[in-house]
C-alpha cells in the first residue's frame, strides 16, 4: 500500500494519474494547502520541503518520496512500467520528463500566478510567461507530428506533461494552433487511468461547475497561497 499526500494541482495529479495507470493500491491523504497543513511537522518529516505531492511506500519500509518527478521515476522503477528499462530508452523519457519539470510546469505556473492570482496585473509579465509556454506547446507540437507518445510508449513523461497541458485555459494559453499536441491531450484524456486520476484528491473541476462563482473562489485561493509563499512542488 502507498499513502499518497495530495491536492487537486497537476503536480498532484501527476502522482495519481501514475498510480491509477499501475494498479498500485494507495490511500489519499488529501492536503488542505489553504489551512496550511504542508508545513505541519509530521508532513514536514515526509517532504521537508512542505509542497504536493509526496507519497510514502509502506511496503518498503515506510520509504517516503518528495518531488513529482521523482515520485513518477520511484514508481516506474518500483512495478517496472510506464519507463523502459535499456538505457536509450530511459533517457529518452527522462529528456522530456525534464523537460515538463523545467520547463512546461515552472512557465505554466508562473503564468498562472500573473494572470489568475496576482491582484496587479502585469501585462509585460504575463505575456512572457504565457508567450514561453506557447513556445514550449510548440515544442511539444513538433515531437509528436511523428511520434504518437513523447518517448516511445505511452510513459511518465506523458503523465508529467499532459497533467500540467490539459489546464492551458487557466494558464491563459491556447493549444488551438497546435494540432498534434491536441489529439495527444485527446488521447491521454480517454484513458480510464487519467480520468480517475485527475479527480483525486476530489473532483475539482466538478466542484467548481457546482459552485457558484467556483472559478474565481478557487483563483481567491490561489491568490492566498501565493502570498503565503506557494504550495506545490
Amino acid at each position: 500500500m502507498i499513502s499518497l499526500y495530495t491536492a487537486p494541482t497537476p503536480n498532484g495529479w501527476k502522482a495519481s494519474v501514475a498510480l491509477e495507470e499501475l494498479g498500485l493500491p494507495y490511500r489519499v491523504h488529501a492536503i488542505d494547502l489553504l489551512s496550511g497543513a504542508q508545513r505541519a511537522p509530521d508532513y514536514l518529516a515526509i517532504n521537508p520541503n512542505g509542497r504536493i505531492p509526496a507519497i510514502v511506500d509502506h511496503e518498503a519500509d515506510d520509504f517516503a518520496v518528495f518531488e513529482s518527478g521523482a515520485i513518477l521515476i520511484y514508481l516506474a522503477e518500483k512495478t517496472g512500467q510506464l519507463m523502459p528499462v535499456d538505457a536509450k530508452g530511459r533517457s529518452r523519457v527522462l529528456q522530456w520528463l525534464m523537460f515538463q519539470m523545467g520547463g512546461i510546469g515552472p512557465m505554466m505556473g508562473q503564468a498562472n500566478v500573473f494572470h489568475r492570482y496576482f491582484p496587479e496585473k502585469i501585462q509585460v509579465v504575463i505575456d512572457r510567461y504565457q508567450g514561453e509556454s506557447g513556445r514550449l506547446f510548440g515544442v511539444l507540437d513538433r515531437q509528436l507530428a511523428d511520434h504518437e507518445w513523447l518517448a516511445g510508449d505511452y510513459s511518465i513523461a506523458d503523465i508529467a506533461n499532459w497533467c500540467w497541458v490539459r489546464t492551458h485555459k487557466w494558464s491563459g494559453v491556447d493549444i488551438g494552433p497546435f494540432e498534434n499536441l491536441q489529439r495527444w491531450v485527446a488521447a491521454i484524456a480517454a484513458r480510464p487511468a487519467a480520468q480517475a486520476g485527475i479527480k483525486v484528491p476530489f473532483d475539482l473541476e466538478a466542484m467548481m461547475a457546482a459552485t457558484r462563482g467556483g472559478a474565481e473562489t478557487f483563483a481567491r485561493g490561489g491568490q492566498t497561497l501565493v502570498n503565503m509563499g506557494g504550495s506545490k512542488d
